[in-house]
């Protein structure tokens, strides 16, 4: 049986793309909590951090699941612009402003164009989630901003965000040299987050200039995170780092984004990058 895909990448944060408009497509990925370790595995598999399912939306011009590696699902701001470049470069949609419906609500899609193809998308993510029981993060309070925990027998102090994922932030120099695979799994699975919790290593270069790692939840360490960039660039400014209502470059591994954090809601500008076609034989 033969599954066509697209491979494709925000910031380096790669994904396998089904276009379930076409209900072939639709119906050969009926069981994608299976598929995705399979599919996205990097030696036996097509390879991507998880898979992403483009499909029909009866409230807005279309619908996006993703999966991670592990299976689980999640938002993805990085795979949500591409979702938007596919819908537009294939003629799904012939409109430069859409919406996407998601697990975690709607979000509302600026496309950038050149040649007659999407080169960037300008994200309205919605507004950041910072109440602790609706994170969710196990600490009292109306926020957690620089809140001290112990996690793997250190200290740090944590800024905690919900852009539809859990996010764990924490300022800190020499992120490059962090172990971030001991490290980051001590943060998934640690009891202050009955979810699971994605972590960002941030290093503050200059006013409004952020560079980040990050350790996705059901992923582990990743290129770049489009919700974790903009869960950074909520805590920066909680922080005092950066400033509310200005664009924010988070530096990643795979790129850069532009955050911008409002009263309204948070906004994430970046690439997104169709690398190929194929097709996969499935057994």
């Amino acid at each position: 049986m033969k599954l066509n895909f697209t491979k494709m990448h925000g910031c380096g944060n790669d994904y396998i793309y089904f276009n379930c408009f076409d209900k072939e497509t639709c119906d050969r990925v009926s069981a994608p909590v299976s598929l995705a370790p399979v599919l996205s595995d990097r030696h036996t598999g097509i390879g991507g951090d998880g898979i992403v399912l483009i499909m029909p939306s009866e409230t807005a011009d279309a619908k996006m699941l993703m999966y991670n590696i592990d299976g689980s699902s999640a938002m993805c701001g990085n795979a949500i612009r591409c979702v938007g470049k596919y819908l537009y470069d294939n003629g799904i949609v012939s409109k430069e402003s859409i919406t996407i419906e998601t697990p975690s609500g709607f979000k509302y899609l600026t496309l950038f164009t050149e040649n007659g193809l999407v080169t960037s998308v300008k994200v309205n993510m919605g507004a950041a989630i910072l109440l602790p029981k609706l994170i969710p993060v196990d600490l009292p309070g109306e926020n957690v901003v620089a809140a001290p925990v112990t996690i793997g027998g250190q200290e740090y102090a944590i800024t905690c965000v919900s852009m539809g994922n859990p996010h764990a932030v924490v300022f800190c120099e020499g992120v490059d040299e962090l172990p971030l695979h001991t490290v980051g799994p001590q943060f998934e699975y640690n009891a202050l987050f009955p979810e699971r919790v994605n972590t960002e290593f941030v290093h503050v270069l200059g006013r409004n200039l952020l560079k980040m790692r990050v350790w996705e939840r059901g992923s582990g360490e990743t290129q770049a995170c489009g919700t974790g960039a903009c869960a950074v660039g909520v805590a920066s400014v909680l922080n005092g780092y950066c400033d509310k209502d200005c664009d924010i470059t988070v530096k990643l591994p795979g790129g850069d984004l532009i955050i911008k954090y409002t009263d309204e809601a948070v906004f994430m500008t970046g690439p997104c990058i169709k690398v190929f076609d194929g097709v996969m034989d499935l057994i």
